[in-house]
């Protein structure tokens, strides 16, 4: 699999890692975007002799939450989730493969129990909806379960990955690759 921010060798598309990664990013940059907007016309309306807008708080936040969510699957794949880097700087190359390898399994795991609880919430709260927009709640949670399944399917990979051809050098979580797109690690 290619690293997931190769920006592909001329002539070679794109892997689908590579595409899931920018799209992933995109609906984060979208939701950023935004929510920005949504705060500037909550910080206007304050000062307008005009009602403020009360779907705008609820949206901002909604945005927020897709925001989280929906980039956490792309933060995982890239190595730049929260991590304690510690364990990189002791000297037993096993050890610290073991370690990685168990991280990126619990967070594997961890991403598909709230996978199934973001898809419970889906399909349960379709009678709820937002107060301000009238939105159902359940749309507001596909996004995060999109978010969620990325992330563990990420981790399977990235402790797989690791597993197979120890802890990448390049800082990401898949194997180094050379100017030319040639994996440098073990064949």
């Amino acid at each position: 699999m290619d690293r997931a921010v190769d920006d592909g060798a001329a002539g070679r598309p794109a892997s689908v890692a590579t595409v899931l990664h920018r799209v992933e990013i995109g609906i984060g940059a979208a939701t950023l975007v935004l929510l920005f907007g949504l705060v500037l016309v909550q910080a206007g309306q304050r000062y307008l002799p005009v009602e403020g807008w009360a779907w705008t708080g609820e949206l901002a936040r909604f945005c927020l939450v897709w925001l989280t969510f929906t980039v956490a699957g792309a933060l995982v794949s890239s190595d730049s989730h929260i991590a304690l880097q510690v364990v990189d700087s002791i000297p037993r190359e096993g050890l610290v493969r073991a370690v990685r390898v168990f991280a990126a399994v619990m967070v594997a795991v961890i991403g598909a129990g709230f996978a199934v609880e973001a898809w419970d919430l889906v399909t349960s709260q379709t009678r709820i909806r937002s107060p301000a927009l009238g939105m159902p709640l359940s749309w507001l949670y596909v996004l995060p379960l999109l978010g969620f399944v990325s992330t563990a399917v990420r981790g399977a990979v990235l402790a797989v990955q690791i597993a197979r051809y120890g802890v990448p050098d390049n800082g990401g979580g898949a194997p180094a690759t050379g100017a030319a797109g040639t994996e440098e690690g073990p064949a």
